[in-house]
């Protein structure tokens, strides 16, 4: 009988253990009390970071299942990442949902459904384990999607995600059958052994595997040319849910891309390689010059995560190119998949709470802002310029780590490939600050939009504020968002 170390899994049981609450609580409150399922929600994803805490202050590793689950460094880092974005998505939700008594346990049961496969995600250490996580963390939002059931565009987008989901999902598994069935091996340590062992490095079929597997992540990640779900399925969804896709359901791709070639695959690097460098070159090009024709802010910020993918794809290609890169490449991809999270999260809720404000979500609706709210000018301003990589926000070091990994590569390639990110990194530069520019610059309308209370705000302004916080502390003292990308480090071999 397998041993089981309950504190390696106590996160991820007290997640299931909120959403079961959360089903049967849900079953008994009257409408007019709904709200206290998102407050166990918010408990039940709170008291879950206390293992993850005990276990990082602690040092130790676990691994169970032969292998097949491992809580590393990596692992918690990840966890805690995953925990705190959904804690903030949860935040987000309370006063968009408030609004839809009927339905509020559902929703979060799907969430924190998804939340719990992410964190099961970052503990994968077999294709089985992976796939199974990967795919409970990507079900629930295909419901999540269409929450809107009244609306056309919202059924629209879950469509269209379930679609091409299903289509990238069956793509990567026959990737992965195909590994399994050249290696004969599930772990992702037994996989890079046989193929060391076997030589079959240059194998073909192998490199065919490879490339499979990279395309249903890259749908996970919304790069191009995978990406066309993502405009119109975030615009369609509820602002909440698109937040939690545009975060969560990113980080967990990259999570799972990053476990895949770091631990399975660092043998084949001339498939793999070039792949992502002309993945990261391509997203990063068109999703910018896409998002300069956007007037729609969630729209544009669905083109700005496409971006952002291509610019977390360039340290992948670093590491395929440099020598002993590897591990440069994963951590400086950690840190900004955690840089990006908490600046996206407060982009995503200075919007909803604006969107409330003005009743709009095109840009030129949004002149003036900065005259009558201030404070929502401010941080708009502060996650945006963030986003776009300007001192002393956050952003800049994710793109100071994101430079630095290509450009100690040897050869042309990680040159050029700086070159364009940094051509897109002022392209970028244009768009947010076009929607800064609107906001502080452009005369306000004649009527401007009073102050309504349309729900509870409180929650909303906690999450825009904690993550305020962390963009201002991380740009200011960049060494702390360092830990993440050393701890990261430890998972290479």
């Amino acid at each position: 009988m397998p041993r089981i170390d309950w504190l390696a899994i106590a996160p991820e049981v007290v997640v299931a253990a909120a959403l079961l609450v959360v089903l049967a609580v849900d079953l008994f409150l009257p409408r007019e009390r709904k709200y206290w399922v998102a407050a166990l929600a918010v408990v039940g994803t709170t008291l879950a970071m206390v293992p993850v805490i005990l276990m990082a202050v602690s040092g130790d590793n676990y691994s169970m299942f032969d292998g097949s689950y491992v809580v590393d460094e990596f692992a918690l880092v990840l966890k805690g990442v995953f925990l705190v974005a959904g804690y903030l998505v949860l935040l987000i939700s309370v006063s968009y949902i408030e609004s839809d008594r009927y339905y509020q346990g559902e929703y979060y049961l799907l969430l924190l459904s998804s939340l719990l496969g992410s964190m099961v995600l970052t503990s994968a250490r077999d294709l089985v384990v992976l796939f199974v996580a990967l795919e409970l963390t990507t079900g629930p939002l295909f419901l999540l999607a269409g929450w809107r059931k009244g609306d056309l565009r919202s059924n629209e987008a879950s469509l269209k995600f379930f679609i091409i989901g299903v289509l990238s999902t069956g793509l990567m598994l026959y990737g992965m059958s195909l590994l399994f069935g050249l290696t004969g091996e599930l772990s992702f340590d037994g996989i890079r052994e046989a193929i060391s062992a076997e030589g079959m490095a240059s194998e073909p079929v192998l490199g065919l595997a490879v490339l499979l597997i990279l395309v249903g992540f890259g749908f996970k990640v919304s790069a191009v040319p995978f990406h066309f779900w993502a405009p119109d399925t975030y615009q369609g969804s509820p602002p909440p849910v698109t937040a939690y896709l545009s975060v969560s359901s990113k980080l967990a791709g990259f999570v799972a891309m990053l476990a895949v070639i770091y631990l399975a695959l660092p043998a084949v690097t001339d498939f793999w390689g070039p792949a992502l460098w002309l993945m990261a070159a391509v997203s990063m090009t068109v999703a910018n010059l896409s998002a300069l024709r956007q007037s729609h802010l969630i729209r544009l910020l669905a083109y700005s995560s496409v971006a952002q993918a291509g610019f977390m794809l360039v340290p992948f290609a670093g590491g395929a190119i440099a020598t002993d890169g590897l591990s440069e490449g994963l951590g400086a991809t950690v840190i900004y998949l955690v840089i990006y999270a908490v600046m996206n999260l407060g982009a995503f809720a200075v919007v909803i709470a604006g969107g409330r404000r003005i009743g709009s979500y095109e840009i030129p609706d949004w002149r003036g802002l900065g005259s009558y709210s201030p404070r929502l000018g401010v941080m708009l301003a502060v996650f945006f310029l963030s986003l776009a990589g300007l001192p002393p926000l956050a952003g800049w070091f994710a793109k100071f780590v994101m430079f630095r990994a290509v450009l100690i590569s040897t050869g042309p390639a990680g040159v050029w490939l700086a070159v364009i990110a940094a051509v897109n990194a002022v392209v970028a530069f244009y768009y947010y600050a076009r929607v800064v520019k609107s906001a502080w610059f452009d005369p306000a309308p004649d009527e401007i939009p009073e102050e309504t209370e349309t729900g509870p705000t409180g929650p909303l302004s906690l999450a825009m504020g904690l993550a305020l916080v962390v963009v201002l502390v991380v740009g200011v003292f960049p060494g702390l968002a360092t830990f993440f990308g050393d701890a990261a480090a430890a998972l290479v071999p």
